[in-house]
């Protein structure tokens, strides 16, 4: 066969080629554009309704997810590749993934629990996997936190489920310890009243149930006192480093002692 008898062949498979691979381009463009605004409807539907945001979040991801993969399934079938080839090839694909990607589905099956127990939502301030931030995004496989340094994390799904996870917004109230150590020499009664005044003058800390101070434990430096007191959610850190704050101030007015480590250097003679 000469070099004539073979251009020719490879001119015929193009031109019949050509069509299928012509409409399977157009199919790939219009349908990311389809995708694109069927995703943008589906963004205006959950702006429109009181859904909870991370069964939207969820389920957008899903939706997107779903919609590619269809539209990939429509473009190799335009390229001539048979359905039931393609299935079967599917098939022993995702079998072959499935075990390859095992951390992915226990993600997956950690979203849907998420979502079904809904352990914690999006905007709670949860302590999860070392991690301490608010939650900004539930999707199919992780679940994004914002830290207090504004960072980022990310945490994969099937271990936020299988773990422990403390959710401070799951109550409208918290209460809040403060230990505070003063000298053995120090009053303790005036230490206890000045920082029970201090809980009632602060607008944000709740009088009920009551601010209380006892005394946890005669340590070996010093009287340690131990505050407990309730404020809203919203308010509990600002109540916290104001009482912190108050307290140093207050109690050095007061001549209370708070013990710190000090350590005396002596140099001995020869």
């Amino acid at each position: 066969m000469n070099l004539q008898e073979h251009a020719d062949k490879a001119l015929d498979w193009m031109w019949a080629v050509m069509p299928n691979l012509v409409i399977a381009l157009f199919l790939l463009f219009a349908g990311t554009y389809v995708i694109r605004f069927i995703n943008k409807m589906v963004r205006r539907f959950f702006l429109k309704k009181d859904y909870d945001l991370a069964l939207e979040s969820f389920l957008q991801s899903f939706i997107n997810i779903a919609l590619k993969m269809i539209l990939f399934v429509l473009v190799i079938t335009q390229l001539g590749v048979q359905t039931t080839s393609l299935v079967a090839v599917l098939a022993s694909a995702g079998l072959a993934i499935g075990l390859a990607l095992q951390g992915s589905l226990a993600n997956f099956a950690g979203g849907v629990l998420i979502l079904l127990f809904k352990p914690f939502k999006i905007g709670d301030f949860i302590s999860a996997q070392g991690v301490d931030g608010t939650v900004k995004e539930i999707s199919i496989f992780t679940t994004k936190v914002s830290t207090f340094g504004n960072q980022m994390a990310i945490i994969p799904n099937g271990q936020l489920s299988n773990n422990t996870i403390i959710n401070y917004n799951s109550q409208d109230t918290r209460r809040d310890k403060i230990d505070v150590g003063i000298g053995y020499g120090s009053n303790i009664k005036q230490a206890k009243e000045i920082l029970l005044a201090i809980c009632a003058e602060y607008e944000t800390i709740l009088q009920t149930p009551t601010p209380e101070v006892y005394v946890g434990e005669l340590g070996d430096s010093s009287v340690n006192l131990t505050l407990r007191f309730w404020a809203n959610n919203p308010d509990f850190w600002a109540a916290h480093f104001h009482v912190l704050e108050e307290t140093k101030y207050r109690f050095d007015a007061a001549g209370i002692e708070i013990p710190f480590p000090q350590r005396v250097v002596t140099q001995m003679k020869n």
